[in-house]
């Protein structure tokens, strides 16, 4: 993790020096507050990658001794097809549309998102994966 937080430390670092570049430059309120906002969520993820990586075990890619051979293995579990996400995407589009055509089809897609998030968060206890 270390690796990650060196990286958004370096984001971080960027944006604290654009945002009052920009502000210095441009007089903008949204464009200055948009740039800090992006300063801080920057901040709070080295924040917590930092804390993390004091946490746990280091990585082959955190160590200095480390090898490519010591990060064989399995890395995770990964699903291999699902319709769910299609569904659930569906359903935010369906929603999005609903304050231009009608409130109607905002409901629409409220049930839709609850019957396609229920089947995403389900889909292992059911059918040919199920365990």
């Amino acid at each position: 993790m270390k690796a990650e937080s060196w990286g958004f430390l370096l984001l971080t670092a960027f944006f604290v020096i654009v945002a009052p570049i920009y502000w210095l430059v441009s007089h903008e309120i949204i464009g200055t507050v948009a740039l800090l906002l992006t300063l801080a969520f920057c901040a709070m993820i080295t924040t917590y990658l930092s804390i993390q990586a004091r946490k746990i075990d280091p990585r082959p890619e955190d160590r200095k001794d480390g090898e490519i051979i010591d990060g064989a293995g399995d890395i995770g579990f990964f699903a291999s097809e699902s319709i769910w996400p299609f569904w659930t995407a569906l359903a935010v589009a369906v929603m999005a549309l609903g304050p231009v055509f009608g409130w109607w089809l905002t409901l629409l897609g409220v049930g839709i998102g609850i019957w396609g998030t229920t089947g995403w968060c389900y889909q292992y206890y059911r059918g040919h994966y199920q365990h």
